[in-house]
């Protein structure tokens, strides 16, 4: 039999060209879609269960914590550290920003998860920089050199991380914690207690992190939709499209710089 001439090259070189025209797009609108978030002046703060807890444990006379109270308070705060490390900063946005990245490419298993936690990991210590470094320098340094207790330590650090938590927080999502709570409307937002503030960034968060995966989504929806037209126009209905369009995605995603543009706008969209 003669060979004979496809004609559908054209669709899927076209479809290509969209495909990395909606993936330019999509990386270059992260950081837009995360300052979505605007900051908030939302629902008097009321003193917390920790402070009241130390007022009693230091005593009346307000004495600072004994090393033995210090060392127990250290290691609690060392049980918890993963939890806070997932909800008080940039980790969980970026972690799932990347595996909806490894769903859209179609891989299973590469980059392992060990290789996204980490490579999160790293990232989101790159964007908590100025933060630990402003934590470091108002409560660490302090307490390590005696000027400060541990209170006013613990005071200080949480407060730093609660001025980048509510930059990240949407209003809607804040309100709506805060009226769940029955909570009175708050004088600024340095007035949001923890309770109401750590929820609603989560959700913030979470919210921001499928949009961003939305985004990432379509140029490879693209490559998939045009990869299967061509296959039904073959007759190759039985020849997986994912199998097929699995290296075009690959070869788009470098092609682009994949890599360098999606951590370049993660880490813009925390600014």
């Amino acid at each position: 039999m003669g060979n004979v001439t496809n004609p559908t090259p054209p669709l899927k070189r076209s479809g290509c060209k969209a495909a990395v025209a909606v993936l330019l797009l999509a990386l270059l609108l992260i950081p837009a879609i995360a300052h979505a978030a605007a900051p908030v002046v939302a629902p008097a703060a009321v003193p917390g269960a920790l402070d009241r807890a130390f007022g009693e444990v230091a005593g009346k006379s307000g004495g600072s914590l004994s090393l033995s109270l210090q060392l127990l308070l250290v290691m609690g705060l060392l049980t918890i550290l993963p939890s806070l490390i997932l909800m008080m900063t940039s980790f969980t946005r970026i972690l799932v920003v990347l595996s909806i990245l490894r769903q859209a490419l179609g891989l299973q298993q590469s980059p392992p998860n060990q290789v996204l936690i980490g490579l999160s990991l790293f990232l989101s210590l790159f964007v908590m920089a100025p933060t630990l470094d402003t934590v470091n320098a108002t409560a660490i340094k302090p307490y390590a050199a005696g000027t400060i207790n541990a209170e006013q330590a613990i005071a200080a650090g949480g407060g730093v991380f609660h001025a980048f938590m509510i930059r990240q927080t949407r209003e809607h999502d804040l309100h709506m914690f805060a009226d769940m709570a029955r909570a009175p409307k708050f004088a600024g937002t340095a007035d949001v207690p923890f309770s109401i503030l750590l929820p609603a960034f989560v959700t913030s968060e979470l919210k921001t992190a499928f949009q961003i995966g939305f985004m990432l989504f379509l140029p490879f929806l693209v490559i998939d939709l045009v990869v299967s037209s061509v296959l039904m126009s073959l007759g190759m209905m039985m020849m997986s499209p994912t199998v097929v369009s699995l290296p075009f995605k690959l070869l788009l995603f470098v092609l682009v710089d994949g890599w360098s543009l999606l951590m370049g706008s993660l880490a813009a969209s925390f600014g």
